[in-house]
């Protein structure tokens, strides 16, 4: 089997058995990465790794193009789980007050707004630990009118069995978001209640009933950079990577167990977000949660490498977010376009026209 020639520029020196990884993992089954491997692209010089990420994102992206998204909290707080990053777990005195879920309507109307403000993309989060039969009905024709009204669908529920991953495929959902949050052997750390092989489980059902995988995690929750190419390749490593990938900022909950977490180095970050796009070429990555507290440089980074959607609208869930006006002047001045509501925000598949 042969491949590309390995393109860089004069002064550029990126060692070719790791270029040569990056191609080869875009062929189904060719390759399985390694902890060594992985280590070796977060190690290398950055402007090299910025290099080599954009030259993959060009491959199967506009680089100038970002797809809009927005997330929608249908049920908020009370969440029995207790995450040690989250503000609506019961475990935590956050001042988060639990809701109801949301009515079908109030859905409809959260849709057609944020259709006109350019969204392409909505997302429901519910704080569960899984959804209830009577919720999951009516979940399932929230679903059916956020497409009715032309955006790309997904949902946060919690965890799955087979039998609601299967209704949710049913309901024409194009994305289950559920983060592994970071490595398998940090995740103990951050909760409890749960596993990462719980979190695995619900991934593979999701999969199993066809539906597009949405799954990433959050950096800077006292976690090490080993953690992070953990995280990075237990993603990757899946049967099928994740096609939506979030990295997300951790934001400091007061409350919370991570409130006194040390910021993350920006320049980590934005490694960080280079290799998820390198090992997961062909996925969205998404600049998440943390924008609020991210200079225009440093967001600009992160689409220089490889980053190519955000989340808008002046809070996610429950922490804020950069105002409308300020992402509109961040994307116009890097000359960055919002997808339009047609197009698509994965690439096609290898092969297809």
């Amino acid at each position: 089997m042969s491949f590309d020639p390995v393109e860089r520029p004069d002064g550029c020196d990126v060692p070719e058995k790791q270029a040569r990884r990056a191609q080869a993992r875009e062929l189904p089954g060719l390759q399985r990465w390694t902890r060594e491997a992985v280590a070796e692209w977060f190690d290398m010089p950055f402007a090299n790794l910025l290099f080599q990420a954009q030259s993959l994102h060009r491959k199967h992206f506009d680089p100038n193009q970002v797809q809009i998204s927005r997330l929608v909290s249908i049920k908020t707080g009370g969440c029995p789980e207790d995450c040690g990053y989250c503000s609506q777990s019961a475990h935590h005195k956050t001042g988060i007050k639990p809701t109801k879920l949301m009515t079908l309507a109030e859905v409809v109307e959260a849709a057609r707004a944020a259709k006109a403000t350019g969204t392409q993309r909505l997302c429901l989060g519910a704080a569960w630990r899984s959804p209830r039969a009577r919720d999951l009905d009516l979940v399932c024709e929230m679903i059916a009118a956020v497409k009715a009204e032309g955006l790309e669908a997904c949902v946060t529920l919690g965890m799955l069995d087979e039998a609601q991953a299967e209704r949710l495929a049913a309901a024409g959902l194009d994305y289950y978001n559920h983060n592994i949050d970071t490595s398998r052997e940090y995740y103990s750390l951050v909760a409890s209640t749960r596993t990462m092989d719980d979190r695995l489980s619900t991934l593979a059902r999701v999969r199993g009933a066809g539906v597009k995988v949405c799954s990433g995690g959050i950096i800077g929750m006292g976690e090490s950079r080993d953690d992070r190419i953990g995280m990075l390749m237990l993603l990757a490593n899946l049967p099928e990577p994740p096609e939506s990938v979030p990295i997300n900022a951790l934001m400091r909950v007061s409350g919370t167990p991570l409130a006194g977490a040390s910021s993350i180095d920006g320049i980590e970050f934005v490694r960080t977000v280079a290799v998820a796009r390198i090992l997961m070429p062909r996925s969205v990555v998404r600049l998440s949660a943390g924008r609020e507290h991210m200079s225009d440089e440093l967001q600009a980074l992160c689409f220089f490498a490889g980053a190519n959607s955000i989340f808008v609208g002046e809070q996610l869930l429950t922490t804020p977010n950069p105002s409308q006006e300020r992402d509109a002047s961040l994307l116009g001045r890097l000359g960055i376009q919002p997808l339009s509501s047609n197009q698509p925000s994965s690439p096609a598949p290898s092969g297809s026209a």
